[in-house]
């Protein structure tokens, strides 16, 4: 039954991961694991085994969200944007409680104030930049695109474990997000119809931004331990900024056509729904 619930957290970890201006890092806070992931990906060395089987429910349900469910949330985004972003911005203050708690015995002063409102200014400020999709879905493979890859690898896997930073927004913002989503889908759809030549393609694009989203995990994972083992405080007053700012940031890029009082009601549904969800697995 545990595994199932974390198997269910890492499928909204995954989703959260790939949608614009939501963040996986603060879906993980939200669903109480943060702490959890980040130790097992730090203590890899040392205890590999420990890591692999507390990993390895997440990394499967990020997997089936990202492979299966894009799918169904690009249809959603689409077609249903404020409903579908109230589900995930649900989900975010959902896990708030979570968070509070983490945070007692933390102190309300003056240098953890201002941190959590530089935090939300950043989050907020991210969403206000030019996030807009550009029109590359692909790029051509040679030496320079792979090294270029793989060091969009790691400053987007960096960007997507920390807490309210959105990884998909950031790569929309350096030109990359077309890129990245189109070749998972056309990989998956190689693979279903065994097209070789279109296979190898969408393999030599991942290959290089996977090692490099493996290398930005490993090195921002082992800053996040050293910061909340030596400055607790201020790590969760930065991490609370960042998560307040969240909803702002995915509202702002939400694009919703037309907005009626049925709307407004589904997204409340919705919202509560995300909540309720984010409330219940964020207890251990």
């Amino acid at each position: 039954m545990n595994s199932i619930k974390e198997i269910i957290r890492g499928i909204l970890i995954g989703v959260a991961n790939i949608i614009p201006g939501v963040s996986g890092g603060t879906m993980a806070v939200s669903m109480g694991v943060y702490d959890k992931i980040i130790s097992a990906i730090t203590g890899f060395r040392k205890d590999w085994k420990k890591s692999v089987l507390t990993l390895l429910p997440y990394v499967i349900g990020a997997g089936l969200g990202i492979g299966i469910l894009s799918f169904v949330l690009q249809y959603c985004l689409t077609n249903f944007p404020l409903q579908t972003s109230g589900i995930f911005i649900g989900l975010i203050v959902g896990g708030i409680p979570v968070i509070l708690k983490k945070m007692e015995g933390t102190k309300v002063n003056l240098l953890n104030s201002v941190i959590a409102i530089l935090f939300f200014s950043l989050v907020v400020g991210m969403a206000f930049l030019n996030g807009n999709e550009v029109s590359a879905t692909d790029i051509n493979i040679n030496v320079a695109s792979i090294i270029q890859l793989l060091f969009i690898g790691i400053i987007a896997s960096a960007t997507m474990i920390i807490p309210g930073v959105s990884g998909s927004l950031v790569m929309m913002i350096l030109g990359f997000y077309g890129i990245i989503i189109s070749n998972i889908s056309n990989f998956i759809s190689a693979l279903l119809a065994f097209d070789i030549p279109a296979l190898l393609h969408s393999t030599a694009v991942l290959f290089p931004f996977g090692i490099g989203v493996l290398l930005g995990i490993g090195l921002i994972s082992k800053l996040i331990e050293i910061l909340f083992a030596k400055a607790k405080g201020a790590t969760y007053s930065a991490i609370m900024g960042l998560i307040i700012g969240s909803p702002i940031a995915i509202l702002y890029k939400t694009e919703a056509a037309t907005i009626n009082a049925i709307t407004i009601i589904v997204t409340v549904v919705l919202f509560s729904i995300g909540f309720a969800i984010a409330y219940i697995l964020g207890k251990e």
